[in-house]
């Protein structure tokens, strides 16, 4: 499976958004990622369901949207998201979190299953079938900045088996959380094949985006 880099726009220059957008496809990213954030479920709150519209609205770069909120099933249809978008949900923000998976492949999206530090990889077990991505954070969710936490190595390595195992080799794993070039060559060899690329190793002093892409993709 290919290895793909997906932007975090949280991380971007948010006040020269659309200039970012377009140096981001200029550099070959892959994805655009956008946290959404209810002060809630995480203490944090980012970027907004406009703001998926907008971006939607000014790039061809598909959208990798990680709903941090709690309930997401109340949100979903006020995001503009087409059949090459995730749409990426935690297993702890529903009590049924397979309708809400299934309402998110009904409307035409791919799905993504979130899975924080601590949550088992076997939280996973019963829903694979609704699931198009496994999203393994590598620090806790709602800020950024942290430092990489101390399993995730063993975390990706454990959710590449356990969906292998389960016959799901074709689900990618992406991770997200203090992914610089040395933590993503890392996490690649553990299995890993999504980067959610931020601070760390992306939006970089000194060097173009162009620059750092070309850099991370390298190690992989």
């Amino acid at each position: 499976m290919s290895k793909l880099l997906s932007a975090s726009l949280m991380c971007a220059d948010l006040m020269n958004l659309e200039k970012s957008v377009n140096e981001l496809k200029n550099a070959g990213i892959d994805y655009l990622h956008i946290d959404i954030m209810d002060g809630c479920f995480v203490p944090n709150i980012t970027l907004g369901f406009d703001l998926v519209n907008s971006i939607k609205s000014i790039t061809d770069i598909s959208l990798d949207v990680h709903m941090m909120v709690n309930e997401p099933s109340r949100f979903i249809d006020r995001m503009n998201l087409d059949k090459n978008d995730y749409l990426c949900v935690h297993c702890e923000s529903e009590v049924h979190i397979q309708r809400t998976l299934s309402q998110i492949r009904e409307k035409g999206c791919k799905t993504g299953m979130a899975i924080n530090p601590q949550t088992p990889v076997e939280s996973m077990k019963y829903l694979t079938d609704y699931i198009d991505m496994a999203l393994v954070m590598t620090v806790s969710p709602g800020f950024a900045g942290q430092k990489i936490f101390a399993g995730a190595e063993r975390k990706v390595s454990d959710a590449r088996k356990f969906l292998d195992e389960c016959g799901c080799s074709h689900i990618p794993i992406e991770v997200d959380g203090n992914i610089s070039v040395e933590n993503g060559a890392k996490l690649s060899r553990c299995g890993a094949e999504i980067f959610v690329l931020g601070t760390s190793s992306l939006f970089l002093k000194g060097k173009t985006l162009k620059q750092a892409a070309t850099e991370f993709r390298e190690v992989l």
